[in-house]
C-alpha cells in the first residue's frame, strides 16, 4: 500500500504542468541576484588588496594598499559620472554616448519609490537598473586593479590614481560598448561571457603598457642579464588574497548569467560555479608539476597565479557544458601563465605579481578556447582578442606618456630605495621592522 501511495505520488509529479514564474517575482530574483553576485565580485577588491600586498615588499606596503582602496573608489566615481553610459546607453557601433551620465534609476522606479502602485511597469524590465550598474561597476574596478599589481612598487601614487580615472571613465567602457554594450564586435558574434578579455586582457594590456614605459624596478635585472628575484614580504598574505580572489569568482562568473529567474538560469549557474571552480583546480595543479620541471622546486607564487590564470582562462566560456573540457581550459591557462614568466624575464618586463601572464595570456587564450570548444568563430574570437590590444595599448600609452612629462610617472631612485610606505604616505605598514 505503502508503496502504491508513493508510485502514486510520483506519477502525479511527474504529470503537473508548472506555471511561468510571475514576473515580478523573476525581477525580485534577477535583482537580488545581481546585487549578491556583484558583493561577491566586490569582495575581490581584498583579494586583490592582500594578494598584492603579499607580492610588494613590506616597505611599499600601505602604498599598495592604499591604491587598491582608491582605484576601488575612483572607479565607482567614475562608472557613475560616464562610464556606464559610454558602455551601455545608446550604443552605436563604436561607444555609447553622453545622454546617461549621472547615472540614476529609472523614472518607472523612482515613481515606484515615491508611491506609484503600478508595479507592473518595472516588473517587465526583469531586473532592477540600479542592481545591473553596481554588478557592472565591480566589474570595470576588477579591471584597473591589475595594473595596480603589476606597476607596483614604482608607479607614483597620484598619476597612478589619475590614470584609474582614465581606465575606468573612458578606456574600459570604451571596449566594453563595442562588446556587452551590443557594438560591432557583438554584431560580429565575439563571445565573452564573463570577461577574458573584456575585463582580464583589457587590464592586461594596459598593465603591459605601464610596465614598459616604467621600467624594472631596480636591481631586478642585472647589466650582464642576470635576473635577481626580489621575494615578496608576505606570502600568507598573498596566498590569502588568492582564495579571496577565487571565492570571489563564483560571483564574478555565476553572475554573468544574468538571471536566475527560471530553473534554466539556475541549472546554468550551477554549471558556470563547477567548471569555475574546476578550471582554477585544473590551473593550479599543472603550474605545480611545470614548477617542479622548470625550477626543479615547487613555487608558490607559480602555484597561486595558476589559480589566477585558471579562473581567469575560463572566464570567457565557463558556460560550457563539458566540465573536462573546463579543467583542460584551466590546466593550459596556468601552463601558459608559467611559460609567461621566464619569458617576460627574458625581456625585462617586471611585473610584480604576475598580473600579465594570469590576466593577459590566460585571458587571450581563454577567448580563443570559446571559439575552439564552445563553437563559436575561432577568427572572430582572434578579432576581439586583437582589438583589445589595439585600443588599449596605445590609449594607455598615450597617457601614461603624458603624465610621465607632466606631473612624473615613476618615484625616484632615493625614494624606491627606502619605500613607497616613506616616500608617499604618512602610514607605514610595518613601522617597527625599519
Amino acid at each position: 500500500m505503502k508503496f502504491i501511495l508513493i508510485f502514486t505520488c510520483a506519477l502525479s509529479v511527474t504529470n503537473v504542468s508548472y506555471a511561468a514564474i510571475e514576473p515580478e517575482v523573476a525581477y525580485i530574483l534577477n535583482t537580488f541576484f545581481f546585487i549578491f553576485c556583484g558583493i561577491l565580485v566586490m569582495f575581490m577588491a581584498l583579494g586583490f588588496a592582500m594578494l598584492e600586498a603579499g607580492f610588494v615588499r613590506k616597505k611599499n606596503t600601505s602604498a599598495i594598499l592604499l591604491k587598491n582602496i582608491a582605484l576601488y573608489s575612483i572607479a565607482g566615481i567614475m562608472f557613475y559620472f560616464v562610464g556606464y553610459s559610454l558602455m551601455y546607453v545608446d550604443v552605436g557601433s563604436y561607444i555609447g554616448s553622453f545622454n546617461g551620465v549621472f547615472y540614476s534609476p529609472t523614472s518607472e522606479e523612482l515613481a515606484l519609490l515615491n508611491g506609484a502602485e503600478n508595479v507592473e511597469l518595472i516588473a517587465g524590465t526583469g531586473y532592477s537598473a540600479p542592481s545591473d550598474w553596481f554588478f557592472q561597476m565591480v566589474f570595470c574596478a576588477t579591471a584597473i586593479s591589475i595594473v595596480s599589481g603589476a606597476c607596483a612598487e614604482r608607479i607614483k601614487v597620484w598619476p597612478f590614481m589619475i590614470f584609474a580615472g582614465i581606465m575606468t571613465g573612458i578606456i574600459y567602457p570604451i571596449f566594453g560598448s563595442w562588446t556587452w554594450g551590443g557594438g560591432w564586435l557583438a554584431e560580429m558574434g565575439f563571445s565573452d561571457f564573463a570577461g577574458s578579455t573584456i575585463v582580464h586582457s583589457v587590464g592586461g594590456w594596459a598593465a603591459l603598457t605601464g610596465c614598459l614605459i616604467l621600467g624594472a624596478r631596480k636591481g631586478k635585472y642585472s647589466l650582464d642579464g642576470k635576473v635577481n628575484p626580489i621575494a615578496g614580504a608576505n606570502m600568507p598574505l598573498a596566498t590569502l588574497g588568492t582564495f579571496i580572489l577565487w571565492f570571489g569568482w563564483f560571483g564574478f562568473n555565476g553572475g554573468s548569467q544574468l538571471a536566475m529567474g527560471s530553473a534554466l538560469d539556475v541549472l546554468a549557474i550551477s554549471i558556470v560555479v563547477v567548471n569555475t571552480n574546476i578550471a582554477a583546480c585544473g590551473g593550479v595543479v599543472v603550474a605545480i608539476i611545470l614548477s617542479q620541471i622548470m625550477f626543479k622546486k615547487i613555487d608558490l607564487t607559480i602555484a597561486l597565479n595558476g589559480a589566477i590564470a585558471g579562473l581567469v582562462a575560463i572566464t570567457a566560456g565557463p558556460d560550457l557544458q563539458n566540465h573536462f573540457v573546463s579543467m583542460i581550459i584551466g590546466g593550459v591557462g596556468g601552463a601558459l601563465s608559467t611559460f609567461a614568466i621566464p619569458l617576460m624575464d627574458k625581456f625585462k618586463i617586471d611585473d610584480v605579481v604576475g598580473a600579465i601572464p594570469a590576466h593577459l595570456i590566460a585571458g587571450i587564450w581563454g577567448t580563443l578556447a570559446v571559439g575552439i570548444f564552445g563553437g563559436g568563430s575561432i577568427v572572430t574570437q582572434l578579432v576581439g582578442v586583437l582589438a583589445a590590444g589595439i585600443l588599449v595599448v596605445p590609449l594607455s600609452a598615450i597617457f601614461f606618456l603624458i603624465l610621465k612629462g607632466t606631473v612624473g610617472l615613476r618615484i625616484s631612485e632615493e625614494d624606491e630605495a627606502i619605500g613607497m610606505d616613506s616616500a608617499e604616505l604618512t602610514t607605514e605598514a610595518y613601522p617597527e621592522f625599519k
